[in-house]
């Protein structure tokens, strides 16, 4: 009976991200576990290694081994927001990803990322960073995902505020 009031064992990571060049990439403050799970379905656990080239992100993991654009990472808080080259970087990603041509946007991947992202957000102050970072990329999604992620926010904002 006692032993049911010991608090739960705090869990801390180690960062399975290494930079390998002394010239570090722009794009590389995106780099996160998060993203490497979501993009290859797999759980932190089976990440061995993600390697922050100068140009590329190679990622190791169980039944994983691929190297990964900069520009496949959505960006993230707690770093340096997004510029306008990072702008340009995506949309020339996207474009060159879609086999139409048309005007691109940002992979599944991305409204993912944010769901899960608002999910996990600890507290109303974190889930409103992460929302105006979403508000600052609307460009990147098609209206339909946008309202997705929009919805989303506010059902988070709401539990948040419930839970509180």
């Amino acid at each position: 009976m006692l032993s049911s009031l010991k608090p739960k064992a705090i869990v801390i990571r180690e960062s399975k991200i290494v930079h390998k060049s002394s010239i570090r990439h722009n794009s590389s403050r995106f780099v996160t576990e998060e993203a490497v799970t979501i993009m290859f379905n797999i759980n932190f656990e089976d990440i061995y290694v993600v390697e922050c080239w100068r140009y590329i992100v190679y990622v190791h993991a169980k039944g994983v081994s691929k190297f990964v654009s900069y520009a496949d990472f959505p960006p993230i808080i707690g770093v340096e927001p997004p510029t306008t080259a990072d702008f340009i970087k995506w949309r020339k990603r996207w474009k060159k990803q879609n086999e139409q041509g048309r005007r691109s946007k940002a992979p599944e991947l991305w409204v993912k990322f944010f769901l899960n992202e608002f999910w996990r957000s600890p507290s109303e102050a974190v889930l409103y960073t992460w929302g105006k970072l979403v508000a600052l990329i609307k460009f990147a999604f098609h209206e339909e995902r946008l309202q997705e992620l929009r919805d989303s926010y506010r059902q988070q904002s709401k539990w948040l505020v419930v839970s509180s």
